[in-house]
């Protein structure tokens, strides 16, 4: 079905759901490289003109990937839930952001709707929405996952503690934990990122991760963030696995760049369940994702690059996990040039993963050469805190020196709690607490012995 819409005297004609939803994108490079970016902000209103006054039943009818050719269009039409979608089946999607800006879109109603959108539905929203919306309408939204502690609940916000190191020292990784412990970071997750795939090296680092939690009994979770394959044979030697970690995306096709499919990640899945080693919960996935990995990979099928990054959120609900990360500025100014589009992306990154039920991170982070820096990063971790973001990242001086990128440090996390009188996860506010250490300013020492034992561990 093809849609028109006339500006400023000149008809724009769309001819199907895809180039639509491409046209009405806010600028991004991606988008421009893939060829399907409006060709003037004049089109680009007239898309987003277009796409207001589209009912959403239509955008449930046209999948922009055909349904016999995508398992992840399978996945999310055979969820769909139009028992759940009733309430706001009548409405445009210019009329469902105006719902979800009203009162009557209560974090309760809004918890109710989730099995009845569609990534595309939300995605569709988001290009409509300006940034107050986009925070507006997330910091509406709950949603509290459990392992060994509780996130995402009402004025709490977490910080993953990602102590990398580029030659996987356990010397290197037990110093940056030990400095994100005495910040009061690690209630999201204890996790590192290896600099090699390698099984015996994702061992040893889940030995130490696990060594270091138990000795202090931290309430928190470890993981290694190996792929998935990796992670199960792991798991088949023994190795103490919390959280089964995989990097995931909105179509089939890149996922299987990826070298994985939903059948893979529902095994792994099942095998960390089969642990039982959490506590208060069993949400034990650990999804990250990324505008422009679709694209990276040739994998988009014509779709832009925010829309099929919506869609890797239907394959990250379908596992119930624990946390997910969108590493928005992390892939480079090819699909986010410079701040001011890394901003839009990562806030329309949490909102759509909000609505769709997710407990949503953002690595508020940039390459060396995007064209922006940690003034552009301030602002958009602020913003993301006033919306409820679930969790943001603590590396070592904001500067991940395995990875190459710049992402937020502990103390920018400390900021954050306190701008906003936020607090950790609670179970790890207590330890916090009996181990001396301020919550709100990371001030304390921690016994006089656990800087030496965690060097003994490494």
């Amino acid at each position: 079905m093809a849609f028109a819409q006339a500006v400023g005297g000149t008809r724009y004609v769309f001819p199907d759901l895809r180039t639509l939803l491409a046209r009405a994108t806010p600028l991004r490079s991606g988008d421009v490289l893939a060829g399907v970016a409006a060709e003037s902000a004049q089109e680009r209103v007239a898309a987003q003109r277009a796409l207001a006054d589209l009912p959403l039943r239509h955008v449930l009818a046209e999948p922009v990937i055909p349904y016999e050719a995508d398992e992840v269009t399978r996945l999310i039409l055979d969820r769909h839930d139009a028992a759940a979608f009733a309430p706001v089946a009548h409405l445009t999607v210019g009329g469902l952001r105006d719902w979800l800006l009203s009162e009557a879109a209560t974090p309760e109603a809004l918890a109710g709707l989730r099995p009845g959108l569609t990534p595309e539905m939300v995605a569709a929203v988001s290009k409509i929405c300006r940034l107050q919306d986009l925070v507006a309408i997330a910091a509406k939204c709950r949603v509290t996952t459990r392992f060994r502690n509780t996130i995402g609940l009402p004025g709490t916000l977490s910080i993953r503690l990602q102590p990398n190191d580029p030659v996987d020292s356990p010397r290197g990784v037990a110093a940056a934990i030990l400095d994100g412990l005495l910040l009061g970071a690690g209630d999201a997750v204890i996790g590192v990122n290896p600099a090699s795939d390698n099984i015996d090296t994702t061992i040893r680092l889940l030995e130490l991760l696990d060594a270091v939690r138990d000795r202090y009994a931290i309430p928190t979770q470890t993981c290694v963030l190996a792929h998935v394959t990796t992670t199960m044979l792991a798991i088949g030697r023994g190795a103490p696995v919390d959280l089964v970690f995989q990097s995931i995306g909105g179509t089939e096709a890149v996922n299987r760049s990826f070298g994985v499919s939903l059948s893979l990640l529902k095994e792994a899945r099942e095998a960390a369940l089969s642990l039982k080693r959490g506590t208060p919960g069993s949400n034990v996935m650990y999804f990250e994702t990324g505008q422009g990995s679709a694209l990276s990979a040739e994998a988009h099928h014509g779709c832009d690059q925010q829309t099929v990054e919506a869609r890797a959120y239907a394959v990250a609900r379908e596992f119930a996990p624990l946390l997910v990360n969108s590493v928005v500025g992390f892939i480079g100014p090819e699909y986010l040039f410079d701040g001011k589009q890394i901003t839009r992306a990562g806030l329309e990154d949490h909102l759509c993963g909000k609505l769709l039920g997710l407990p949503m991170g953002v690595d508020v982070c940039y390459t060396n050469h995007a064209e922006a820096d940690q003034d552009d990063m301030d602002a958009l971790l602020t913003l993301l805190g006033v919306a409820g973001v679930t969790y943001v990242m603590g590396v070592p001086g904001a500067d991940d020196v395995m990875l190459a990128y710049q992402s937020t440090s502990f103390h920018d996390g400390l900021y954050l709690r306190a701008a906003l009188n936020k607090q950790p996860a609670p179970e790890f506010a207590a330890w916090m607490e009996r181990m001396g250490i301020e919550a709100a300013s990371g001030a304390g020492e921690l016994p006089g012995r656990m800087a030496p034992a965690l060097v003994g561990l490494s």
